[in-house]
């Protein structure tokens, strides 16, 4: 997967979980809870829905590494460069 469509992906995650966000404010190093004004259940189902839309297992050990777009984005980079290549 590419950075743009990670990206994507977890805009329309977060997209279900917060349709009102503006994700165009969003900056890559903004925590994404504070932000977004997620919960500990919003970023639950957020790191659930992120595995199912791009089928990487993200154990509960990994939820930190998810906080910002940017750290998200690597995150998932790293794990498909692993399982794809």
């Amino acid at each position: 997967m590419t950075a743009d469509e990670i990206k994507s992906a977890i805009f329309r995650v977060l997209g279900d979980i917060a349709p009102e966000a503006d994700f165009g404010a969003l900056k890559p190093d903004d925590d994404l809870r504070e932000t977004l004004d997620l919960d500990s259940m919003d970023f639950l189902n957020f790191a659930i829905g992120l595995h199912e839309a791009v089928a990487v297992d993200i154990p509960e050990a990994d939820y930190p590494k998810l906080a910002t777009l940017a750290r998200a984005i690597a995150y998932v980079a790293a794990k498909t460069a692993v399982t794809t290549g």
